[in-house]
């Protein structure tokens, strides 16, 4: 019986992709397919080759299948689920339910940026005799070695349950009315669950059919492949990176040497 099920890596010996012989790291230009090929002969950061990924299709349906078994994407629909219960028994709807959603929207790919910038690529300081390097920097510096990694790929348990309990906080503390800080919730967790999948889907081998998800495919693996420097947003592209000067062109942008092994230069 063929599996679906989506695979991460493979530890077996593998010839190398038709790919990787005919495109060497200079050749690399705008197309980030082509970009992954020749990333996947690069040495890791330990000085070993990275274990082969294979490649093959995928069906939406067990990309599916294999979102639905880590933890991240239920801990978000829980809350998600629990927050829309509240908000329904509450009531007290109000002109300012539907402005909340509309600012968040909105702002969110310039805060899918900064939060890319500032804590998913944090370089680990040094205070004395503590580091400081949070679980997410850590590891979105593992998910940048092995891309393909899907467990990787997901917000960590620990670090999402912290988040959750922040932003159920604020929803409780920071809004004139209860309906409305439920309003604020349900837009988060909404855009969550869609970060996730979106996220995931990207790493998976399923290919884009439609132009408006073909570029947010391109824009992230251009940021994986190609240079970590540029193309921050995830569910979006043309938007914050275009507005904060991170979307340059990528034929003519050089391919990073660190784009799997962050802060290494």
């Amino acid at each position: 019986m063929k599996n679906d099920r989506p695979t991460t890596t493979s530890h077996d010996t593998a010839a190398p992709d038709a790919a990787d012989d005919r495109h060497t790291t200079d050749q690399v230009n705008a197309d980030p397919t082509h970009t992954e090929a020749a990333c996947s002969a690069t040495p890791a950061p330990n000085g070993t080759r990275a274990a082969r990924s294979i490649r093959r299709s995928l069906t939406l349906r067990a990309a599916a299948q294999e979102f639905l078994r880590h933890p991240s994407p239920w801990m978000i629909a829980t809350v998600f689920i629990a927050t829309l219960a509240a908000r329904c028994a509450i009531g007290d709807w109000q002109l300012t339910d539907a402005l909340v959603p509309l600012v968040i929207l909105a702002a969110f790919p310039v805060i899918e940026w900064i939060i890319h910038v500032t804590v998913l690529h944090w370089r680990p300081r040094h205070l004395g005799p503590l580091t400081l390097d949070s679980e997410l920097a850590r590891k979105h510096r593992e998910h940048h070695v092995d891309p393909r990694d899907i467990p990787l790929i997901f917000i960590p348990p620990k670090s999402l349950l912290l988040t959750i309990l922040a932003l159920v906080a604020i929803a409780l503390l920071a809004f004139p009315r209860t309906g409305l800080g439920l309003s604020f919730l349900l837009t988060i967790t909404t855009l969550g669950l869609l970060y996730e999948w979106t996220h995931y889907l990207i790493h998976t081998d399923y290919k884009p059919k439609h132009a408006p998800y073909r570029a947010i495919w391109r824009n992230h693996r251009h940021h994986h492949y190609k240079n970590e420097h540029y193309w921050f947003t995830v569910t979006t592209s043309g938007t914050a990176d275009r507005l904060l000067g991170t979307a340059p062109d990528p034929a003519t942008t050089p391919t990073s040497p660190t784009a799997r092994n962050l802060h290494a230069g």
